[in-house]
């Protein structure tokens, strides 16, 4: 039976109104010194998701406003001379308490997480930091997550392990479905000695089964045709409640989740959201190239987890 078409617009108002009820958060913006950047911390501001604090080079970030007539006079600027100041400030904010999410604004990516993943001062748990691309298309007939794309580049057994589960513990957040399905992606569906993403998924699906990973369904390999298309997984004779149905997909490396997620922005056009996920806040991680929708779906997921956050600490004080 083929399933409906997603409509991504609806589900997006949806979710967004959903995200509107919820009490606002207040976000570090670090660098917003572009169009995209400062418009999508602005706009999410004015929708009642975030209480945005701008720190960067005030002058630029004024004369960016004046350019592209975006109002920030209702909110906090923190001036400082450069990006790495920047989100050196940003973290200071999390540790006393001042902000609730770091929103990356046009910042490398590397520059931001050097400050992020320092021993003493960063923003450091026990669980390894990852990213997700949570992203949703009128092809497939539910949102679902990419991960890792844009933080671990060739992520050892252990590490996805910790990927996989920070993944998991989103869509609970998120509520996307109440048992996320995980398909484990690789070149085969077959275990072979001689690609280590195989061994490693098989490892992975013996964890689920043992309660190593909690929370889903696991398994894999797979190759992303017989987990995506029911008519690839008949012809080869695979079988899985993942196929065709799945809420995660967790790739072998950083240069496989890249290229698949954005392929599947550019040329089937998804809508993504990313994040970062396992440090003390989250941190909301687009491309400098995403644009705002992208940014404000990103601000509307972190008032999801922050919230979630709230709920957890209030129910352990009872």
């Amino acid at each position: 039976m083929q399933k409906k078409k997603l409509d991504v617009d609806k589900m997006a108002k949806n979710f967004l109104k959903k995200c509107q009820q919820l009490p606002k958060i207040s976000l570090a913006v670090v660098h917003p010194c572009s169009q995209d950047s400062l418009n999508g911390a602005v706009e999410a501001a004015q929708l009642g998701l975030v209480e945005p604090k701008l720190i960067g080079p005030e002058k630029k970030i004024r004369e960016l406003a004046e350019q592209c007539g975006i109002n920030i006079e209702p909110y906090e600027f923190i001036n400082v001379p450069h990006s790495h100041a920047s989100a050196e400030r940003a973290i200071t904010f999390v540790h006393e308490g001042a902000c609730d999410a770091i929103m990356k604004g046009s910042i490398h990516t590397d520059e931001l997480m050097r400050a992020v993943i320092k021993k003493d001062t960063g923003l450091r748990t026990g669980r390894r930091i990852s990213h997700v691309f949570v992203m949703a298309m009128e092809k497939f007939h539910k949102p679902f997550i990419v991960t890792d794309a844009a933080i671990n580049i060739n992520p050892d057994f252990m590490t996805k392990r910790d990927i996989l589960q920070n993944a998991i513990d989103l869509v609970h957040v998120l509520d996307m479905s109440l048992v996320p399905k995980v398909a484990i992606l690789s070149a085969v569906e077959t275990i072979n000695p001689e690609i280590q993403s195989t061994i490693d998924a098989a490892c992975l699906c013996k964890m689920a089964d043992r309660g190593q990973i909690l929370g889903a369904i696991v398994d894999g390999p797979f190759a992303y045709d017989n987990v995506i298309s029911l008519h690839a997984a008949k012809t080869k004779n695979i079988t899985s409640p993942v196929i065709g149905d799945v809420d995660i997909f967790l790739v072998p490396n950083l240069e496989a989740g890249n290229m698949l997620s954005k392929q599947m922005v550019l040329l089937m056009g998804a809508l993504s959201a990313g994040m970062i996920l396992g440090a003390k806040v989250p941190i909301i991680l687009t491309s400098r190239a995403d644009g705002v929708r992208s940014r404000i779906g990103s601000c509307a997921i972190a008032v999801m987890m922050v919230n979630a956050k709230r709920l957890r600490q209030a129910d352990t004080e009872i």
